[in-house]
């Protein structure tokens, strides 16, 4: 499960559905695995205004994961300035070559998943297993 999912997962729990505790779902005894993927400006720049950009800095702590900036990049930030170019193929630089933030949101947001693990809700304490990067949502009749 790519943590990108994680910022859009809450209880699902009836009596949660209220509470914004139940929002995030804090990763417990993750396993994470990196599974390298295409990288794709363009989704990058539009998932931004999407994210919950707190709640994301709060899953990358909790993971032990390098600290994310303390305000969400602007699309800008994720283009690298060809100007800062030092090479001799300055010149010919493509103005939408992503920057060093672009790549690492890319690692977190796309590459790194969890592989095993739990997902606790913070409002119940009701724990999600992840198995095979796959999260169990299904709920037992009583919390229905």
């Amino acid at each position: 499960m790519k943590l990108l999912t994680l910022n859009f997962l809450t209880c699902a729990i009836k009596s949660c559905k209220t509470s914004p505790a139940s929002f995030p779902l804090h990763p417990r005894d993750a396993e994470l695995e990196i599974v390298e993927a295409d990288f794709n400006l363009a989704f990058l720049q539009n998932i931004l205004p999407r994210l919950m950009w707190e709640e994301l800095r709060g899953i990358a702590k909790e993971l032990g994961l390098p600290d994310l900036p303390p305000t969400p990049p602007t699309r800008e930030d994720l283009l690298q300035n060809p100007s800062d170019a030092k090479d001799a193929d300055a010149e010919d630089a493509d103005e939408s070559e992503p920057s060093q933030t672009a790549r690492d949101l890319h690692r977190v947001l796309l590459e790194t998943c969890v592989r095993e693990g739990k997902l606790v809700c913070g409002n119940c304490g009701h724990e999600y297993a992840v198995k095979e990067g796959v999260a169990n949502f299904l709920l037992p009749a009583h919390l229905v």
